[in-house]
């Protein structure tokens, strides 16, 4: 019935439209506080708001100087992968023209193309504690490629999350 109804469009972060139910808004910052990610990598960016939520906590983190010598978060250096196979233009606007656009890359493309996949992997290479949200193409088949190919990059005691399990 929520999602007939649309529930989950009536929530934003930081002025952006975010796809998701709001217990889940609260576990992902529960769950990146609790982890302290340099890296978050999210397939399925729709209008950005779950960008935003990531690359926002991922700035908390980064301005208590003892969380940052504590965790070893580079101060300023950590970062949120979008992968969308297609960023609407105004979407992009949104995101790029928001104060938390510098801690955020767009990645236009299917998140299972190798091109894309190998793109993320150079991009990851940089960092050193890594989660992943997996939110695009709900079907097995494309969450399993999805699984396959961004599991392997989640760091120890980090999280790879599946949302919308609900679907199939």
């Amino acid at each position: 019935d929520c999602l007939k109804h649309k529930y989950v469009y009536n929530f934003s972060w930081l002025g952006v439209p975010v796809i998701q139910f709001p217990q889940d808004i609260v576990a992902i910052q529960e769950l990146i506080w609790k982890v302290k990610p340099d890296l978050i990598i999210e397939t399925g960016i729709a209008h950005g708001g779950s960008l935003i939520l990531s690359a926002s906590i991922l700035t908390l983190l980064e301005m208590d100087p003892s969380l940052s010598k504590r965790y070893k978060i580079s101060r300023h250096n950590s970062k949120v992968i979008g992968i969308d196979i297609d960023i609407r233009s105004h979407n992009k606007d949104v995101i790029e023209n928001h104060p938390l656009n510098n801690k955020i890359e767009l990645i236009e493309g299917s998140s299972i193309d190798p091109n894309v996949i190998r793109k993320v992997k150079l991009i990851s290479q940089k960092f050193k504690n890594i989660m992943v949200f997996l939110d695009s193409n709900h079907t097995h088949n494309h969450v399993l490629e999805e699984l396959k190919n961004y599991g392997p990059l989640v760091s120890k005691n980090s999280y790879c999350v599946v949302f919308d399990t609900l679907i199939e």
